[in-house]
């Protein structure tokens, strides 16, 4: 037990002893590597603390900065719709009875009135013939009892029963008359007829489908918009239409009814548009998506995105101005409110005037107001601003407007290449604002 206890103590003496001489021979090899420019380096940065901070010149945070701009913004939201007739129906007979006459084209463009269809009524032909007889001799049958009564040959009476006769021969000739009109079938409205689907000699029964005839004059798109904007969207209002099947070729509706009644299945709000369709470049049934304009702001303000800062539920921008000195610039946080988002856009609605410099990158470079700011641009090498007049950014082109123009169709350019030429818009009035 005693010669443990001695090892133990050995051991930890040696160790000890080892750790000191590893320390000593640290110490001695710094300072060899040091030496007197170690020692006046030492004095030098302990003199430079005891005298405080420098008094030199601080060096520009370089940045890149934009201005702001001015442009007109469209209040608008997105949407899909499909196209439908203004007036639709599929032709079909009120009564039993075999074809005719069919008196109309494929695709043939009718008027109001017009015999499409006409089914045989010979049978029809010969009551109203019969009917107009029975009616002639009631008429002769009274006319002579009224002559008789004058002269008190016959009782009033006779006159009476003649004249509920005479009655009853006319409501026959005008029953006859309207069965003989079902047979023939009109066109309901102006419209271009569909493609038929019935011969002459095809015996029909009643509702059997004929034609569909289509006002295309005006198309109606319904569409329907979260229940958010059912505040903001009422008739009056532009749409503007695209669709797949015309590529490049937008057309405006106009808001004609707006559903009072919120759908509760999917939060949404009917809207129902209608677009002048003289050219018929548009057709019924088609897929459209709809941009929805519910205003337009002329000179809005807007700044790049990058250079919005937020920060405790505030938006900030950090503005370029000059500072005291002769071409200077310093920086300047200043609060802003934000309105529309655009891609790569965003509208200032306060806190900015036209013309005003934002920075757009080196934010972090600016830790407070009146901090000295270098303009960087990109585009060539970097360089310092001579003041504010000669901060460059270059202003955002106008985003295009969403209320289309009128439709454009391919048309031969000079030289043998294709360009878009514009449709002429047949005369008249505006099909959407008839009843």
């Amino acid at each position: 037990m005693a010669y443990k206890k001695k090892y133990a103590a050995t051991a930890l003496a040696g160790l000890v002893l080892v750790s000191f001489a590893g320390w000593w021979f640290m110490n001695r090899q710094a300072d060899k590597i040091s030496g007197p420019a170690g020692a006046t380096a030492a004095a030098g940065a302990a003199s430079a603390a005891a005298s405080g901070p420098t008094s030199g010149p601080v060096r520009p945070a370089a940045v890149e900065v934009a201005r702001v701009a001015t442009m007109t913004l469209i209040d608008e939201t997105q949407a899909t719709g499909s196209l439908r007739s203004r007036q639709g129906v599929v032709l079909r007979p009120e009564v039993g009875g075999r074809v005719r006459q069919i008196l109309f084209e494929d695709g043939q463009r009718v008027r109001k009135g017009q015999l499409l269809v006409q089914l045989d009524d010979q049978l029809q032909q010969a009551q109203l013939a019969q009917a107009r007889a029975e009616l002639s001799i009631a008429q002769a049958n009274h006319k002579r009892n009224q002559e008789l009564v004058a002269q008190n040959f016959v009782s009033q009476r006779s006159v009476d029963e003649t004249s509920a006769a005479l009655e009853v021969a006319q409501a026959k000739l005008a029953l006859a008359d309207a069965t003989l009109q079902r047979f023939k079938l009109l066109a309901p409205f102006d419209g271009v007829t569909g493609l038929r689907l019935v011969n002459v000699g095809d015996y029909l029964k009643d509702g059997t489908d004929i034609v569909n005839i289509e006002d295309m004059d005006a198309l109606l798109v319904d569409f329907r918009l979260p229940e958010r904007f059912q505040s903001r969207v009422r008739a009056g209002q532009q749409a503007q239409l695209n669709a797949d099947a015309l590529p490049g070729r937008p057309f405006t509706a106009v808001v004609q009814a707006v559903d009072p009644l919120i759908d509760a299945n999917g939060r949404s709000v009917g809207v129902r548009g209608c677009i002048d369709n003289r050219t018929r470049q548009w057709r019924p049934g088609m897929f459209v998506r709809v941009n929805a304009v519910f205003g337009q702001r002329d000179n809005a303000l807007v700044v790049p995105e990058e250079a919005i800062v937020p920060q405790a539920g505030r938006t900030f921008v950090v503005k370029v101005v000059a500072g005291e000195k002769p071409g200077e610039l310093v920086s300047q946080r200043q609060a802003v409110r934000t309105g529309l988002r655009l891609p790569g856009k965003v509208e200032i609605l306060e806190g900015l005037s036209a013309d005003d410099t934002v920075v757009t990158a080196g934010h972090q470079r600016l830790q407070r107001d009146g901090s000295p700011v270098r303009v960087v641009d990109m585009g060539r090498s970097a360089a310092p601003a001579a003041g504010p007049a000669s901060v460059a950014a270059s202003s955002p082109a106008p985003l295009p407007s969403p209320v289309a123009q009128r439709p454009i169709a391919d048309g031969p350019r000079k030289g043998g290449a294709s360009a878009p030429a514009r449709t002429a818009v047949p005369a008249g009035p505006n099909p959407c604002l008839r009843g």
